[in-house]
């Protein structure tokens, strides 16, 4: 049962406990009455017990019996209050005992040891209140009894020393009663403080892992989704609220993993997967979640783009620093030498060979101004003007732009718009930016023939995100390429300077945005994952 009385010692308003245990109570005093009642047709035939057969007990056991049905039916109605009820019944059952040893020849009739039932019971389900004072009421009400037997002639003064002795039991058993209902009382005040601290922590982890970076997944033995927080649906690209019960619906990727992480329960692997879901390089840490492995687990979900970003902007950090240095260092002297590399292509009558060496010094010096202006472009991450754009406009703005200025043929670049109606923010001139790094890149790489090139808009898988697809029909990405393909400095051109596609990523980066290299069976295949504005 719950508490009686607060941890303060003050009355709580009595539970379904109290009133269930009351119920049972009830039962028993409706057994025992009609017990009481077949005791008259049953021993009829018998010596012991004469009285029985007297209309008096057949009466006061049949008034017993109505008695414990009144009580049940006010049980049930929970009127009057509680504790009134208890001493009620506790003040009827001690007087229709009492009158029943009266009319079966006093406490020699051994009925006695209902009175010390009934007691014990009011004392437990009252928790231990008014115990004694149900312990008095019922040593008087015995030895009026006995002093009535005297009076009458029935008994004689050796039967006040049971009297006694039955009076002395029903404290004893009140006081046993009161000391295992406060003892009780103590346990559940414990167990009820604990339950609050218990509840209390148990909200205080369910806000930490709701406000989570990463994803976290509770799984059983069955691999069924016991609990998720908001980031594994953002994610796993889970719609929130219809979340599957199982892990193999709700993310099969991550299902596999942990089969075979399971698996390998012998062996002194690592707890550590990654795998790339919707556009995110994911990176899974498995705990089990008991003794061995298929006893279930806890799956956290790492957003390993988001750890390499930021890995990244400590290194954009450091490049910044060096950005300025270069520009002060670099730029003024490479000026002067192309300046008076100009010059002297100026002067007539050079020499053939001379002539050539000075177009091998102009090549080298604009090739380093390139580099500088690719690293000058790091430091404008943190510059960004962020616009409403049309995306169906701007594709098909920037093919006219972009075929007129590398004079490539209209034909060569199919758009393929599917979400027209999308929108995001983002810096327009960085979005140019970015599609102009990728499309050159793109068509240098394919037959540049007609339909070369592709741009399609698109949906994204994850909810509220707008896709731009930039694919052609070249060779595509050399599979030992592909994990270094972002990284600052890195090229497969004698010419390239290795920060187009890494510049083209932080910028995607800085507006919210993520750029992905994704395999194809032919060609390459680079997208460009916007938020969509409408969505």
């Amino acid at each position: 049962m719950t508490l009686g009385t607060t941890l303060a010692g003050e009355p709580m308003q009595p539970t379904d406990a109290y009133w269930r245990s009351m119920r049972y109570f009830n039962f028993y005093r409706f057994i025992v009455a009609c017990l009481l009642v077949a005791a008259h047709f049953v021993i009829h035939a018998s010596d012991l017990w004469q009285l029985h057969l007297d209309l008096p007990y057949f009466r006061i056991a049949l008034g017993y019996v109505s008695f414990a049905i009144g009580m049940a039916v006010l049980t049930e109605v929970r009127s009057p209050r509680f504790q009134r009820q208890v001493t009620l019944q506790a003040i009827g059952d001690i007087g229709f005992i009492v009158m029943l040893m009266h009319v079966s020849g006093g406490v020699r009739s051994g009925l006695g040891l209902l009175l010390v039932i009934a007691i014990v019971g009011a004392a437990l389900v009252s928790q231990g209140r008014l115990a004694l004072f149900y312990a008095a009421i019922a040593s008087i009400a015995l030895l009026l009894e006995q002093s009535s037997q005297l009076l009458a002639g029935s008994d004689h003064y050796d039967g006040y020393s049971q009297s006694v002795m039955l009076s002395l039991s029903c404290f004893a058993t009140a006081w046993l009663a009161y000391t295992l209902a406060k003892r009780m009382r103590q346990s559940e005040a414990l167990a009820s403080q604990r339950g609050i601290d218990l509840e209390n922590l148990s909200q205080v982890n369910q806000l930490i892992i709701q406000d989570m970076q990463d994803g976290v997944l509770v799984v059983d033995e069955k691999s069924v989704l016991r609990h998720h927080n908001a980031r594994s649906e953002a994610l796993l690209g889970i719609t929130p609220g219809n979340v599957p019960p199982t892990l193999d619906e709700c993310a099969p990727e991550v299902a596999e993993q942990l089969r075979t992480w399971i698996g390998r329960e012998h062996e002194n692997r690592s707890s550590i997967a990654r795998l790339v879901s919707h556009g995110k390089e994911l990176r899974l840490r498995f705990q089990p979640t008991g003794a061995n492995r298929r006893e279930g687990a806890v799956i956290f979900i790492e957003d390993w783009s988001r750890v390499q970003a930021q890995a990244r902007q400590l290194k954009l950090a450091a490049l910044g620093a060096l950005t300025a240095n270069i520009a002060h260092e670099i730029r003024n002297p490479l000026s002067a030498i192309s300046h008076a590399n100009q010059l002297l292509l100026e002067e007539e009558g050079l020499d053939p060979t001379f002539k050539r060496l000075l177009h091998i010094i102009d090549d080298n010096t604009q090739r380093l101004d390139k580099i500088v202006q690719d690293v000058m472009q790091l430091n404008r991450r943190d510059r960004i003007q962020q616009e409403s754009i049309h995306l169906a406009g701007f594709v098909q703005e920037f093919r006219d732009q972009f075929c007129q200025t590398e004079q490539i043929p209209l034909a060569g670049i199919t758009i393929e718009i599917v979400e027209g109606s999308a929108a995001t923010m983002f810096d327009r001139h960085q979005l140019h930016q970015v599609v102009w790094n990728l499309c050159r890149n793109g068509w240098r790489h394919s037959k540049q023939q007609a339909g070369s090139l592709i741009l399609r808009l698109d949906k994204a898988v994850r909810k509220g995100e707008v896709m731009l697809e930039i694919s052609d029909d070249g060779p595509g990405v050399p599979p030992e390429v592909a994990p270094r393909l972002f990284e600052p400095f890195f090229t497969t051109e004698i010419t390239g300077t290795g920060l187009g596609l890494y510049i083209a990523r932080e910028l995607c980066e800085a507006n919210g945005a993520g750029l992905r290299h994704v395999e194809s069976a032919q060609g390459a295949q680079f997208r460009i994952y916007l938020k969509n504005q409408y969505a």
